[in-house]
Protein backbone atom coordinates (compact mmCIF):
# COMPACT_ATOMS: atom_id res chain seq x y z
CA UNK A 1 0.00 0.00 0.00
CA UNK A 2 1.28 3.44 -0.98
CA UNK A 3 2.13 5.83 1.85
CA UNK A 4 2.42 9.62 1.72
CA UNK A 5 6.13 10.27 2.31
CA UNK A 6 5.94 13.96 1.40
CA UNK A 7 3.07 15.65 3.25
CA UNK A 8 4.35 19.24 3.00
CA UNK A 9 1.25 20.37 1.07
CA UNK A 10 -1.08 19.01 3.76
CA UNK A 11 0.98 20.69 6.50
CA UNK A 12 1.00 24.04 4.67
CA UNK A 13 -2.77 23.81 4.13
CA UNK A 14 -3.14 23.43 7.90
CA UNK A 15 -0.74 26.38 8.41
CA UNK A 16 1.87 24.15 10.02
CA UNK A 17 5.62 24.69 9.67
CA UNK A 18 7.28 23.04 6.63
CA UNK A 19 10.95 22.71 5.69
CA UNK A 20 10.28 24.15 2.25
CA UNK A 21 7.41 25.68 0.30
CA UNK A 22 5.26 22.96 -1.33
CA UNK A 23 4.44 23.47 -5.00
CA UNK A 24 2.05 22.06 -7.57
CA UNK A 25 0.63 23.55 -10.78
CA UNK A 26 -2.94 23.76 -11.98
CA UNK A 27 -3.26 21.77 -15.20
CA UNK A 28 0.10 20.16 -14.53
CA UNK A 29 -1.29 16.83 -15.78
CA UNK A 30 -1.42 16.86 -19.57
CA UNK A 31 -1.33 20.03 -21.65
CA UNK A 32 2.38 20.55 -22.32
CA UNK A 33 3.80 17.09 -21.60
CA UNK A 34 5.12 15.19 -24.66
CA UNK A 35 4.06 11.82 -23.19
CA UNK A 36 0.52 13.16 -22.81
CA UNK A 37 0.43 14.64 -26.31
CA UNK A 38 1.39 11.25 -27.70
CA UNK A 39 -1.49 9.64 -25.78
CA UNK A 40 -3.90 12.29 -27.09
CA UNK A 41 -3.10 11.24 -30.66
CA UNK A 42 -4.81 7.97 -29.82
CA UNK A 43 -7.28 8.76 -27.02
CA UNK A 44 -9.72 11.57 -26.19
CA UNK A 45 -9.94 13.11 -22.69
CA UNK A 46 -13.14 11.11 -22.18
CA UNK A 47 -11.39 7.85 -23.15
CA UNK A 48 -8.37 8.53 -20.91
CA UNK A 49 -10.50 9.33 -17.84
CA UNK A 50 -12.55 6.15 -18.35
CA UNK A 51 -9.44 3.93 -18.23
CA UNK A 52 -8.10 3.98 -14.65
CA UNK A 53 -4.60 2.69 -15.48
CA UNK A 54 -4.18 5.29 -18.22
CA UNK A 55 -5.71 8.10 -16.16
CA UNK A 56 -3.49 7.24 -13.18
CA UNK A 57 -0.44 7.39 -15.47
CA UNK A 58 -1.36 10.89 -16.72
CA UNK A 59 -2.08 12.04 -13.14
CA UNK A 60 1.21 10.86 -11.66
CA UNK A 61 3.41 11.89 -14.62
CA UNK A 62 4.02 15.49 -13.37
CA UNK A 63 5.10 14.16 -9.96
CA UNK A 64 7.68 11.95 -11.67
CA UNK A 65 8.77 14.58 -14.21
CA UNK A 66 8.71 17.78 -12.14
CA UNK A 67 9.07 16.58 -8.51
CA UNK A 68 5.96 18.55 -7.46
CA UNK A 69 4.57 18.03 -3.94
CA UNK A 70 1.08 16.90 -4.99
CA UNK A 71 -0.76 15.26 -7.86
CA UNK A 72 -4.13 16.52 -9.05
CA UNK A 73 -6.54 14.01 -10.52
CA UNK A 74 -6.71 14.19 -14.32
CA UNK A 75 -10.34 14.77 -15.24
CA UNK A 76 -12.68 17.57 -16.28
CA UNK A 77 -15.14 19.60 -14.20
CA UNK A 78 -17.84 18.22 -16.52
CA UNK A 79 -17.17 14.63 -15.36
CA UNK A 80 -20.11 14.28 -12.91
CA UNK A 81 -22.73 16.12 -14.98
CA UNK A 82 -23.93 13.24 -17.24
CA UNK A 83 -24.83 11.39 -14.03
CA UNK A 84 -27.52 13.97 -13.24
CA UNK A 85 -28.95 14.07 -16.77
CA UNK A 86 -26.79 16.64 -18.57
CA UNK A 87 -25.99 15.89 -22.22
CA UNK A 88 -22.44 17.26 -22.42
CA UNK A 89 -19.80 16.82 -25.10
CA UNK A 90 -16.23 18.13 -24.89
CA UNK A 91 -15.18 19.41 -28.32
CA UNK A 92 -11.51 19.94 -29.18
CA UNK A 93 -10.75 23.63 -29.52
CA UNK A 94 -14.14 24.66 -28.11
CA UNK A 95 -14.53 23.00 -24.74
CA UNK A 96 -17.74 21.66 -23.13
CA UNK A 97 -20.95 21.93 -25.17
CA UNK A 98 -24.29 21.27 -23.42
CA UNK A 99 -26.91 19.86 -25.78
CA UNK A 100 -29.79 20.28 -23.30
CA UNK A 101 -29.13 23.71 -21.74
CA UNK A 102 -31.25 24.95 -18.83
CA UNK A 103 -33.92 27.46 -19.79
CA UNK A 104 -36.60 27.10 -17.08
CA UNK A 105 -37.35 25.77 -13.63
CA UNK A 106 -38.76 22.65 -15.32
CA UNK A 107 -35.31 21.94 -16.78
CA UNK A 108 -33.78 22.39 -13.32
CA UNK A 109 -36.30 20.08 -11.66
CA UNK A 110 -35.50 17.33 -14.17
CA UNK A 111 -31.88 17.14 -13.00
CA UNK A 112 -31.25 13.96 -11.01
CA UNK A 113 -28.84 12.85 -8.30
CA UNK A 114 -25.37 11.38 -8.60
CA UNK A 115 -24.57 7.91 -7.25
CA UNK A 116 -20.77 7.95 -7.47
CA UNK A 117 -20.09 4.22 -7.04
CA UNK A 118 -22.50 3.42 -9.91
CA UNK A 119 -22.09 6.54 -12.07
CA UNK A 120 -18.34 7.27 -11.96
CA UNK A 121 -16.64 4.04 -10.78
CA UNK A 122 -13.71 4.73 -13.13
CA UNK A 123 -12.88 7.97 -11.23
CA UNK A 124 -12.91 6.19 -7.87
CA UNK A 125 -10.85 3.29 -9.23
CA UNK A 126 -8.24 5.75 -10.58
CA UNK A 127 -8.00 7.40 -7.16
CA UNK A 128 -7.57 4.03 -5.43
CA UNK A 129 -4.86 2.97 -7.88
CA UNK A 130 -2.95 6.20 -7.27
CA UNK A 131 -3.30 6.41 -3.51
CA UNK A 132 -2.98 2.71 -2.67
CA UNK A 133 -0.18 1.77 -5.06
CA UNK A 134 1.50 4.62 -6.94
CA UNK A 135 1.84 8.00 -5.21
CA UNK A 136 3.98 9.07 -2.26
CA UNK A 137 2.59 12.64 -2.36
CA UNK A 138 -1.00 13.77 -1.65
CA UNK A 139 -3.60 13.40 -4.38
CA UNK A 140 -5.84 16.44 -4.84
CA UNK A 141 -9.38 15.67 -5.94
CA UNK A 142 -11.61 18.42 -7.27
CA UNK A 143 -14.98 19.65 -8.45
CA UNK A 144 -16.36 22.65 -10.23
CA UNK A 145 -18.43 25.01 -8.06
CA UNK A 146 -22.14 25.73 -8.58
CA UNK A 147 -21.78 29.08 -10.36
CA UNK A 148 -19.15 27.84 -12.80
CA UNK A 149 -21.06 24.63 -13.55
CA UNK A 150 -24.34 26.52 -13.93
CA UNK A 151 -22.67 28.94 -16.36
CA UNK A 152 -22.03 26.03 -18.74
CA UNK A 153 -25.48 24.55 -18.13
CA UNK A 154 -27.27 27.83 -18.90
CA UNK A 155 -24.99 29.28 -21.61
CA UNK A 156 -24.76 25.91 -23.36
CA UNK A 157 -20.95 26.14 -23.42
CA UNK A 158 -18.09 28.53 -22.68
CA UNK A 159 -18.96 32.23 -22.45
CA UNK A 160 -17.11 35.55 -22.31
CA UNK A 161 -19.71 37.55 -20.37
CA UNK A 162 -22.10 35.02 -18.71
CA UNK A 163 -25.05 37.26 -19.56
CA UNK A 164 -27.52 34.38 -19.98
CA UNK A 165 -26.41 32.96 -16.62
CA UNK A 166 -26.75 36.26 -14.80
CA UNK A 167 -30.05 37.06 -16.52
CA UNK A 168 -31.42 33.67 -15.37
CA UNK A 169 -30.10 34.33 -11.85
CA UNK A 170 -31.81 37.73 -11.66
CA UNK A 171 -35.05 36.82 -13.46
CA UNK A 172 -35.66 33.33 -12.07
CA UNK A 173 -34.51 33.36 -8.42
CA UNK A 174 -36.60 30.31 -7.48
CA UNK A 175 -35.16 28.28 -10.35
CA UNK A 176 -31.67 29.62 -9.58
CA UNK A 177 -31.67 28.57 -5.93
CA UNK A 178 -33.15 25.18 -6.86
CA UNK A 179 -30.29 24.76 -9.33
CA UNK A 180 -27.74 25.78 -6.67
CA UNK A 181 -29.15 23.18 -4.27
CA UNK A 182 -29.13 20.41 -6.88
CA UNK A 183 -25.56 21.19 -7.92
CA UNK A 184 -24.59 21.52 -4.25
CA UNK A 185 -25.98 18.04 -3.51
CA UNK A 186 -24.08 16.63 -6.50
CA UNK A 187 -20.79 18.30 -5.50
CA UNK A 188 -21.01 17.10 -1.89
CA UNK A 189 -21.67 13.47 -2.92
CA UNK A 190 -19.07 13.57 -5.68
CA UNK A 191 -16.31 15.07 -3.52
CA UNK A 192 -17.02 12.84 -0.52
CA UNK A 193 -16.70 9.81 -2.81
CA UNK A 194 -13.29 11.10 -3.99
CA UNK A 195 -12.15 11.52 -0.38
CA UNK A 196 -13.40 8.06 0.63
CA UNK A 197 -11.54 6.60 -2.35
CA UNK A 198 -8.29 8.17 -1.10
CA UNK A 199 -7.99 11.85 -2.13
CA UNK A 200 -6.02 13.74 0.56
CA UNK A 201 -7.14 17.28 -0.33
CA UNK A 202 -9.86 18.91 -2.44
CA UNK A 203 -9.86 21.99 -4.64
CA UNK A 204 -13.14 23.61 -5.62
CA UNK A 205 -12.81 25.48 -8.90
CA UNK A 206 -15.17 28.43 -9.22
CA UNK A 207 -13.32 29.52 -12.33
CA UNK A 208 -15.83 32.07 -13.62
CA UNK A 209 -17.44 33.43 -10.42
CA UNK A 210 -15.32 36.59 -10.76
CA UNK A 211 -18.03 37.74 -13.19
CA UNK A 212 -20.18 38.56 -10.14
CA UNK A 213 -19.88 41.55 -7.81
CA UNK A 214 -19.59 41.07 -4.04
CA UNK A 215 -23.25 41.86 -3.30
CA UNK A 216 -24.55 39.31 -5.81
CA UNK A 217 -22.00 36.73 -4.63
CA UNK A 218 -23.20 37.11 -1.04
CA UNK A 219 -26.86 36.70 -1.99
CA UNK A 220 -26.85 34.20 -4.86
CA UNK A 221 -23.74 32.08 -4.24
CA UNK A 222 -22.35 32.27 -0.73
CA UNK A 223 -25.17 30.31 0.99
CA UNK A 224 -24.59 27.22 -1.16
CA UNK A 225 -20.81 27.53 -0.74
CA UNK A 226 -21.33 27.65 3.04
CA UNK A 227 -23.33 24.43 2.84
CA UNK A 228 -20.87 22.65 0.55
CA UNK A 229 -17.80 23.48 2.64
CA UNK A 230 -19.59 22.83 5.95
CA UNK A 231 -20.55 19.34 4.77
CA UNK A 232 -17.09 18.61 3.34
CA UNK A 233 -15.36 19.91 6.48
CA UNK A 234 -16.57 16.81 8.33
CA UNK A 235 -14.23 14.71 6.14
CA UNK A 236 -11.18 16.40 7.72
CA UNK A 237 -9.12 16.94 4.56
CA UNK A 238 -7.79 20.35 3.45
CA UNK A 239 -10.25 22.29 1.29
CA UNK A 240 -8.96 24.80 -1.28
CA UNK A 241 -10.99 27.48 -3.07
CA UNK A 242 -9.96 28.99 -6.39
CA UNK A 243 -11.36 31.30 -9.06
CA UNK A 244 -9.92 33.45 -11.85
CA UNK A 245 -10.41 37.21 -11.76
CA UNK A 246 -12.12 36.78 -8.41
CA UNK A 247 -9.73 38.39 -5.94
CA UNK A 248 -12.46 40.89 -5.03
CA UNK A 249 -14.18 37.84 -3.47
CA UNK A 250 -11.14 36.60 -1.52
CA UNK A 251 -12.41 38.03 1.78
CA UNK A 252 -15.76 36.31 1.19
CA UNK A 253 -13.88 33.00 0.80
CA UNK A 254 -11.96 33.75 3.98
CA UNK A 255 -15.33 33.62 5.81
CA UNK A 256 -16.15 30.14 4.50
CA UNK A 257 -15.27 26.94 6.41
CA UNK A 258 -12.37 26.09 4.10
CA UNK A 259 -8.60 25.90 4.62
CA UNK A 260 -6.82 27.51 1.67
CA UNK A 261 -7.65 30.60 -0.41
CA UNK A 262 -6.24 30.28 -3.93
CA UNK A 263 -5.26 33.59 -5.55
CA UNK A 264 -4.73 34.44 -9.20
CA UNK A 265 -1.96 36.89 -10.17
CA UNK A 266 -4.07 40.03 -9.71
CA UNK A 267 -3.66 40.25 -5.93
CA UNK A 268 -0.20 39.97 -4.31
CA UNK A 269 0.15 37.51 -1.42
CA UNK A 270 1.14 40.40 0.89
CA UNK A 271 -2.00 42.35 -0.03
CA UNK A 272 -4.20 39.35 0.75
CA UNK A 273 -2.62 39.13 4.21
CA UNK A 274 -2.90 42.90 4.74
CA UNK A 275 -6.61 42.73 3.88
CA UNK A 276 -7.15 40.23 6.67
CA UNK A 277 -7.14 36.84 4.96
CA UNK A 278 -6.20 34.43 7.73
CA UNK A 279 -6.45 31.14 5.83
CA UNK A 280 -3.49 29.46 4.21
CA UNK A 281 -2.77 30.98 0.79
CA UNK A 282 -2.05 29.34 -2.56
CA UNK A 283 -0.70 31.02 -5.67
CA UNK A 284 -0.01 33.02 -7.64
CA UNK A 285 2.43 33.26 -10.55
CA UNK A 286 0.95 34.58 -13.80
CA UNK A 287 1.25 31.48 -16.05
CA UNK A 288 2.32 33.75 -18.94
CA UNK A 289 5.62 34.20 -17.09
CA UNK A 290 6.41 30.54 -17.78
CA UNK A 291 7.03 31.70 -21.37
CA UNK A 292 9.39 34.52 -20.29
CA UNK A 293 13.22 34.32 -20.08
CA UNK A 294 14.41 32.39 -16.99
CA UNK A 295 15.90 35.50 -15.35
CA UNK A 296 12.54 37.32 -15.56
CA UNK A 297 10.64 34.29 -14.27
CA UNK A 298 13.11 33.68 -11.44
CA UNK A 299 12.95 37.28 -10.22
CA UNK A 300 9.14 37.21 -10.04
CA UNK A 301 9.09 33.82 -8.32
CA UNK A 302 11.56 35.04 -5.68
CA UNK A 303 9.31 38.03 -4.99
CA UNK A 304 6.23 35.79 -4.58
CA UNK A 305 8.11 33.35 -2.34
CA UNK A 306 9.48 36.16 -0.16
CA UNK A 307 5.89 37.27 0.51
CA UNK A 308 4.51 33.76 0.96
CA UNK A 309 7.24 32.59 3.34
CA UNK A 310 6.61 35.29 5.95
CA UNK A 311 4.50 32.85 7.98
CA UNK A 312 3.38 29.19 7.83
CA UNK A 313 0.51 28.37 5.48
CA UNK A 314 1.72 28.99 1.94
CA UNK A 315 1.56 26.78 -1.18
CA UNK A 316 3.18 27.90 -4.43
CA UNK A 317 1.04 27.59 -7.57
CA UNK A 318 0.14 29.47 -10.71
CA UNK A 319 -2.64 32.03 -10.90
CA UNK A 320 -4.31 29.79 -13.50
CA UNK A 321 -3.41 26.66 -15.47
CA UNK A 322 -0.30 25.64 -17.41
CA UNK A 323 -0.45 26.64 -21.10
CA UNK A 324 0.13 23.91 -23.73
CA UNK A 325 3.08 26.00 -25.05
CA UNK A 326 5.05 25.77 -21.78
CA UNK A 327 8.30 23.78 -21.97
CA UNK A 328 8.17 20.93 -19.41
CA UNK A 329 11.83 21.63 -18.61
CA UNK A 330 10.79 25.08 -17.37
CA UNK A 331 8.40 23.52 -14.85
CA UNK A 332 11.05 21.04 -13.73
CA UNK A 333 13.62 23.83 -13.26
CA UNK A 334 11.06 26.07 -11.54
CA UNK A 335 10.04 23.37 -9.04
CA UNK A 336 13.67 22.71 -8.13
CA UNK A 337 14.30 26.45 -7.70
CA UNK A 338 11.22 26.91 -5.45
CA UNK A 339 12.35 24.01 -3.25
CA UNK A 340 15.97 25.18 -3.02
CA UNK A 341 15.20 28.87 -2.50
CA UNK A 342 12.58 28.21 0.16
CA UNK A 343 14.77 25.69 2.02
CA UNK A 344 17.47 28.36 2.30
CA UNK A 345 15.21 31.32 3.10
CA UNK A 346 12.27 30.11 5.20
CA UNK A 347 11.83 32.60 8.04
CA UNK A 348 9.47 30.65 10.31
CA UNK A 349 11.55 27.56 11.15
Amino acid sequence: MSKIANDSLLKAARREVTNRVPVWYMRQAGRSQPEYRKLKEKYSLFEITHQPELCAYVTRLPVENYDVDAAILYKDIMTPLPSIGVDVEILTGKGPVIHNPIRSIKDVEQLGKIHPEEDIPYVLETIKLLTEEQLTVPLIGFSGAPFTLSSYLIEGGPSRDYKKTKAFMYAEPKAWFTLMDKLGDMIISYVKAQIHAGASAIQIFDSWVGALNIEDYRFYIKPIMERIFSELKTEKVPLIMFGVGATHLALEWNDLPLDVVGLDWRMPISEAKDKGIQKALQGNLDPALLLAPWEVLQKKVMSILDEGMQQPGYIFNLGHGVFPEVDPETLKRLTAFIHEYSEMNLIHR
